[in-house]
């Protein structure tokens, strides 16, 4: 098995090691590539659009759907018309698709609480300082 997701010769996607989302899951269309062009350019069926829908997916845990849709929201699409070739755009698309899965899938490190350092602490005190130095210097002076 590869180390990064990728799609598969018969449609599915290998997300990780223990999780494959079949083709069946995987609703493909093609359409017109836009963009400038001559003969031909319109009339080609090369661009790719992959959907997934995530909570209709039997392949994914009820845990894993709340990440993904949390993240990338109930519908995730990919699409691609770099190539030429329908083929190709069909690939590109379903890696695509199966990267914003991947990401979308990993684990969140929580974040560690730290400390301001004595230093920062010191540079913050003196900018306090020096700015209260300038508001003073701006008042109208005193009668006195």
């Amino acid at each position: 098995m590869p180390a990064g997701p990728r799609a598969n010769d018969d449609g599915s996607l290998s997300i990780r090691s223990r999780l494959t989302i079949p083709s069946e899951e995987i609703g493909l269309r093609v359409t017109t590539s836009g963009g400038p062009g001559g003969q031909h350019a319109n009339r080609s069926l090369t661009r790719v659009v992959a959907t997934f829908h995530v909570l209709e997916s039997r392949a994914l845990s009820d845990a894993d759907k709340q990440r993904v849709s949390s993240a990338l929201g109930p519908v995730v699409r990919s699409s691609a018309s770099r190539f030429r070739s329908q083929r190709q755009n069909r690939t590109a698309a379903l890696d695509q698709l199966a990267d914003k899965l991947a990401t979308a899938l990993a684990p969140r490190t929580p974040r560690r609480a730290t400390k301001p350092t004595k230093g920062a602490k010191i540079r913050r005190v003196d900018e306090k300082k020096a700015r209260g130095q300038l508001k003073v210097q701006r008042r109208r002076p005193s009668e006195d």
